[in-house]
This record gives C-alpha cells, sequence and structure tokens, in this order.
C-alpha cells in the first residue's frame, strides 16, 4: 500500500466513473489519505435517488469526507461553472487543498487558473495501477462505457500504452 500523504477534493463524474470501472471507490481510499467531497458533488450523486447508478457505492464508501453543507462560491465560479465543478474548485481554494479531481474540460481548464494540480478518472486508475493496485484497464474502461461515460479517444489511449 502507498504512503497516502495526498487530500483529493472530487467531482462527481469521478466518483460516478469509478465506481462504473471498479464497482466500489476503494481505489480512492488506496490512493488518498482524505477524500473530500463538496455539498454540492454529493448532492449531484444522490440527485437520481437511491437506485441511480454509483450511488451504492457512494453511500457504502462512509470513509469520504462529505462537507456537510453547501459552499459560498466566487462569482466568476459560479457564472462559468456547474455547481459540482465550482463547489471542488472553490473548497480546495477554501481548504487549502491543491489536488482536484475533475473530468470536464471547463472544470479543469478553470481549476489550472485558480493554480490547482488536477486529475481526473483515468489519472486515478493510472495512478493506483502504477501503485500496485489490481486495475485491467481495457476492463475499466469497457465498463465505464458500458455506463455510458464518454471518453475521448486520445484519453483511452492514453490510459491503454500508460
Amino acid at each position: 500500500m502507498p504512503e497516502r500523504s495526498e487530500v483529493l477534493v472530487t467531482n462527481t463524474t469521478p466518483l460516478i466513473s469509478l465506481a462504473a470501472a471498479m464497482g466500489n471507490l476503494d481505489v480512492l481510499r488506496f490512493l488518498y489519505r482524505r477524500v473530500v467531497v463538496p455539498y454540492e458533488v454529493a448532492q449531484e450523486v444522490c440527485a437520481g435517488g437511491a437506485h441511480a447508478f454509483g450511488v451504492d457505492a457512494f453511500q457504502g464508501a462512509d470513509w469520504l469526507d462529505i462537507q456537510p453543507a453547501p459552499v459560498p462560491l466566487l462569482a466568476f465560479l459560479q457564472n462559468s461553472l456547474d455547481q459540482g465543478e465550482a463547489s471542488v474548485i472553490q473548497t480546495a481554494m477554501n481548504l487549502g487543498l491543491p489536488l482536484v479531481c475533475i473530468d470536464e474540460t471547463a472544470g479543469r481548464r478553470v481549476a489550472r487558473l485558480c493554480d490547482l494540480t488536477l486529475t481526473g478518472s483515468i489519472g486515478v486508475l493510472l495512478k493506483a495501477k502504477h501503485l500496485g493496485y489490481a486495475i485491467s484497464m481495457p476492463d475499466a474502461i469497457a465498463k465505464m462505457r458500458h455506463q455510458g461515460i464518454w471518453l475521448s479517444e486520445r484519453v483511452v489511449q492514453f490510459a491503454l500504452t500508460h
């Protein structure tokens, strides 16, 4: 098991994607000492009800640090991103946590502008694989796609060759 020193603030899509790829969120627990989930992200994950895909994996990960209340957003975040992405970036900045997990292009762009370090679903899987976590990237990608998660061919080729 690697030294879990980093703290990660995560968005909705990576949680759903990792649940699709692995069946649970344990890969996050393997990699990170603490995984912060903004209140808004928790609401998005559970918005489809108890039977929506990924909700069981999310609710089963009782070690996630789910924030208890919405975070007040800076106007530029509120006006340029959806609530989940904006809350991830705002939470990371408020708590002084430099690492965020966002898959969407717009959110990644704004996170970079805010001087945050980025990873995404595929980055999490690749890091875990390189640290010895049992992952078949072709299987993980197939499972993600089966659940309707869109991955660009560039991202898929990167994942399969690294």
